[in-house]
């Protein structure tokens, strides 16, 4: 993988993270498209720059994640529910790891899943029109955990981790951007549990030698140079996507992104029946 093929995923990941359009799917369909070989590096990558979208959560959030004295303090509470909301992915997500590996060499399972997303969006407003939670205080215990198993779906590549949190939120009753906005923050535990565990705990088959995630990275200078690069591009088009996403929904809902599931999950089926992609 080059720095520009670095750039170009992060970039990926960036605008793709926080919409309902599965940055995973897009992040292969994308290696796929420039041919990227899929080793244990680029997988990796894949995870890792994760990182660099989840402080983007936390910097846009800083008063909601840390608060001043003068708003209170510290909402412990807050703390507790993404806890509860995260277990069901890190439970499921430890058991079926392997399995999670293998489906992501596949672009096929990525143009299935965009298109049924799809069609699920088109008409989620008015499936879930009636919300009653309208701030993330009034989110209880069960509505976290049960908004955490929605999540637990998007293990699949191309069902997206946040339009399945999104969508589990609102039939949580809450309303679609306390719903957006939850979802932001239960990224933050999952994303960093899954990060951290490709990066610590997980071993990686690199050629014959077997090496955990950091030490993947720092094998060469282009893989070090990659993952930093990766993660600064990753964190500033995060950081503009959050706001583009929140200023959209509110506007204009979720039909949009359905149709462009719908038509990036027709589009990928032929490249891949052409050949295009593999």
């Amino acid at each position: 993988m080059s720095i520009i093929q670095a750039i170009i995923i992060a970039i990926v990941e960036g605008i793709t993270e926080y919409l309902p359009i599965s940055s995973t799917g897009h992040m292969i369909i994308t290696s796929s498209f420039m041919g990227i070989e899929k080793e244990e590096f680029t997988k990796l990558f894949e995870v890792a720059i994760q990182l660099g979208a989840i402080l983007a959560v936390v910097v846009l959030y800083w008063r909601r994640f840390f608060p001043s004295k003068a708003q209170g303090g510290i909402n412990w509470t807050f703390y507790f529910k993404l806890i509860v909301g995260v277990i069901p992915a890190l439970v499921l997500g430890y058991l079926f790891a392997d399995k999670i590996d293998e489906l992501l060499e596949s672009p096929t399972v990525v143009a299935t899943t965009l298109l049924i997303g799809g069609f699920v969006l088109l008409f989620i407003d008015k499936l879930f029109n009636h919300p009653t939670v309208k701030t993330v205080d009034q989110i209880s215990y069960p509505k976290a955990f049960i908004t955490g198993l929605w999540q637990v779906i998007a293990m699949i590549p191309g069902v997206s981790r946040s339009a399945a949190s999104i969508i589990g939120g609102m039939q949580q009753k809450m309303t679609r951007n306390i719903a957006a906005e939850f979802s932001f923050f239960l990224a933050v535990p999952t994303m960093a549990a899954a990060t951290l565990y490709s990066l610590f705990l997980k071993k990686w088959n690199q050629g014959g030698v077997t090496q955990k995630g950091y030490e993947l990275i720092l094998a060469s200078k282009e893989n070090t140079i990659a993952f930093i690069v990766g993660n600064v591009v990753a964190f500033v088009v995060a950081i503009l996507a959050i706001k583009f996403f929140i200023d959209f929904l509110k506007k204009y809902g979720f039909k949009a992104f359905g149709w462009y599931r719908i038509v990036a999950g027709a589009v990928l089926l032929i490249l891949i029946y052409k050949g295009v992609i593999a």
